[in-house]
Parts: structure tokens; sequence; C-alpha cells
């Protein structure tokens, strides 16, 4: 199968494509870098060193002995959309090329209008390439468990039955989202979702959990590794964790550390992503996957971390700032997630194995958490209507100790070669 994946240069994007390479599938990718300089507004890098992606493409020839193809652009040019779908012709395309962030798209007006502006419009290029080129493709697009936010019932997948004045009907489940990116994705469902219907796409609004861990089994080398994102913007609760008990810092919980969301280990999310590929829907069908294994609260995820951090040696204490995000700190929560089940989905991995891993390898870089430790402590708050002047205080930072990653150079939006970047 022909797969274009978007955002191929990101944290599920690089893995994604190993993966399926791996499994047999024709692979191509598109991706802009952005997600290299957002990092570094911020003041932060990848714990795990990333090479530049042409280093990349050869480590994929010499390890896995395949070719990927690459496409360097923006999907906000569409002029560049159409081209990469009209020479490609994918079977399936899986879009992770969002601004993902929570915490980015609450620094201020400005990256608000940009995390909505980006990733809607490169949705909806998308949509319109897709219909005009490969009408028969499969859209599998990443959403977020976050667009539904914390309601006090169960979750559905996407969609459930009421029952309202004597009437009856299968309707989308009400969002709730808590920050102008979740919103983003809220809106992102409802395009795909209605151009399925008016130009009969197949597309599977892939409802992600949190995603744990840097390897799978095709990460067989440091060559191979995926970005490992750990400051307060980028990171997840669960990596700023880790390295708090690596660098000898308390882990903090925001606020009472009642609140709860769904998980999933990076080799399952691999597992989940590729099962919906390859059992796309009917012409005009929209669905719904929720993607996860197991809810914990963050409180538990800073327990399940000190535990495994004690194994190593390390004995990390618990503190528990104010929280900077306007959420609701202890809810009911109850989603679930049949459909990947009845594809064949099974979980692989278990939380404190993952743990147990991360920490052997982010040992291993320890030097480049300790250059950037100021950027775990919390700046970004969401009733600020802008976060810039500390951020920007926080993005200057001490000196680092090594030097940074250096990013791709800058090239015009224009497909490259069909076999370098």
């Amino acid at each position: 199968m022909k797969v274009l994946v978007t955002g191929i240069d990101g944290y599920s994007g690089w893995p994604l494509a190993l993966h399926l390479l791996a499994r047999g599938h024709d692979v191509a990718g598109i991706d802009s870098f952005v997600t290299r300089r957002r990092v570094r507004e911020v003041g932060s890098w990848s714990a795990t060193p990333i090479p530049p992606w042409p280093k990349r493409q050869e480590a994929v020839r010499r390890l896995l002995g395949r070719e990927l193809r690459f496409y360097r652009g923006d999907l906000g040019r569409y002029a560049f959309v159409e081209e990469v779908l009209r020479t490609e012709r994918p079977d399936a395309i899986v879009h992770l090329a969002e601004q993902r962030s929570a915490p980015y798209s609450m620094i201020d007006v400005h990256h608000a209008v940009a995390t909505q502006a980006e990733n809607l419009t490169g949705t909806l290029h998308l949509l319109y390439a897709m219909r005009a080129h490969c009408p028969e493709a499969h859209l599998v697009k990443m959403g977020t468990m976050g667009e539904y936010g914390t309601p006090n019932v169960d979750i559905p997948e996407g969609f459930f039955e009421i029952e309202y004045r004597g009437r009856t009907d299968r309707l989308p489940f009400p969002r709730q989202a808590g920050s102008w990116y979740h919103w983003s994705k809220v809106f992102d469902s409802g395009d795909v979702m209605f151009a399925s219907r008016i130009w009969g796409l197949r597309a599977t609004d892939v409802m992600q959990g949190v995603i744990y861990g840097v390897r799978t089994p095709e990460i067989t080398d440091d060559a191979l590794l995926t970005r490992f994102d750990f400051d307060e913007v980028w990171g997840t609760a669960l990596n700023r964790f880790v390295v708090q008990a690596i660098l000898g810092m308390p882990i903090t919980p925001y606020g009472r550390g009642f609140q709860r969301r769904g998980f999933i280990a990076l080799e399952d999310s691999m597992q989940s992503l590729r099962l919906a590929i390859e059992h796309p829907p009917a012409a005009g069908e929209y669905r719904v996957f929720n993607q996860f294994d197991a809810a914990y609260s963050v409180n538990e995820l800073a327990e399940r971390t000190r535990a495994v951090a004690e194994e190593f040696g390390l004995h990390p204490t618990i503190e528990h700032p104010p929280d900077p995000r306007v959420e609701a700190e202890e809810h009911y929560y109850q989603p679930i997630h049949d459909h990947l089940a009845a594809l064949g989905y099974r979980a692989t991995r278990e939380l404190s194995e993952v743990l147990r891993e991360l920490f052997r390898d982010l040992r291993r870089f320890r030097r480049r958490l300790e250059a950037k430790r100021h950027v775990l402590r919390p700046v970004v708050q969401w009733r600020s209507g802008d976060n810039r002047p500390p951020l920007a205080a926080r993005a200057e930072g001490p000196a680092p100790a090594p030097a940074p990653v250096p990013a791709p150079p800058v090239a015009a939006d224009v497909p490259t070669s069909r076999t370098a970047a």
C-alpha cells in the first residue's frame, strides 16, 4: 500500500514511517520542519539528538534497506499539496502535520491564531487535493482525546444515540475542548466529517490519547531515534516527570493532580495507526477511533515515575505547584475504545516497562537535559492574555553546554527530489 505521512519528521510521524516501511508498505512524507523551529523558539530541544533530514533518510537506507521519499513544504500552500498528491496518488494519507501543543496555542493571540489558521488550512487543503487527485484514498487524521474534554458521562467513539422530546438520532458527541489547540482539532474533525459526506471520501479520525515512549521495534539504532520533548510547552507531563527525576528535581504534578487522561505506548500507537490504514472505511464513511490503552491520573503518573526512578538509584520527591491551566482537577473520565480492538489491536507495552526504557535511554543524554533544565518550569498561564515576556526571558536561558542540533537549511516550499531531502 502506498502511504503518504504528513508531519513525517515529528514524534509520531517518524516512527510510523519506519513501522510501515518494515512491513512492506511504500511510504512518502511531507514536512516543513516547523516543530524543530518552534521548540527552539521556547528555548528547548529534543532530549534525543535528532539529525538533519538527509541523515535520517540515509539511516533508513542503511538500516532498513528501504527508500523513503520526501517532499519539503508547507500544507498552507495549496499548490504544493496538489503537486504532492498528484505525483504520489497515495492509497492512504496519515495527517500528522499540525501544531500539536496546547500550551503553545495559549501563549498569546498570535500563537492562538497561528494554531487555528494553520491546522484548519492544512486540513482543508488536503481534503480538496484528495477530492481532485485521489478521491479513493483513505484519510487517517490524528485527532485527540482532548477534543471531548472531561464530561460527567462515558465518552463514546465519536457518535452517540440521543433521545430528545420524543425523537431519536445518532449525533456527534459534544466537544468541550480545553485550549485553542484542542478547539482547532474539533474544527478539523467537523471539516473531515463534512467532506466525507459531500464528496464520498473515506476518513478515520483517531482520537489519540497521550503517547509515551521513545522506541519501537524498528528503532534499533540511535540514528533512528524519534524526538523526545520535555519542556513545559512541548513535552507531556510524563516526559517532564522522567526528566525531573533524572536531574534530581522534584516531580511536579500541577494542582491537586487528579486530572485523568488516556495513555498509549508509542509502539502500540503505531500498531493502531497501521490497523486503521490497512482496514479502510467505505466510500463516504467518516469513523472515529478512541486510541488509548489505560487512563491514569497525573498523581498516578508521578508515583509510577518515582517508583521506577528508585529502581535506578534515584529518589525524587513529589511537589504540587499551582495548575497553570484552566481545567477540572478532579473529574469523571470513562472513554470507550472498542473499534480498534475489533480490528485486532492488542496492547503490547505497559507503562512501567516503558518508563524503565526511558530512564535507560535518557540517562545517556543527561548533558542535554542539564543544559535545558530551566525549561521545565511552567511559564504559560492559561488565564494570561500574553505569556510572551516570561517565555522570552526563559527562552534565553543559561548558556547551553552542548551545541544544539542544527535545523535543516531553509529552502523554498516546493517538492524536492523523490528520493532525497
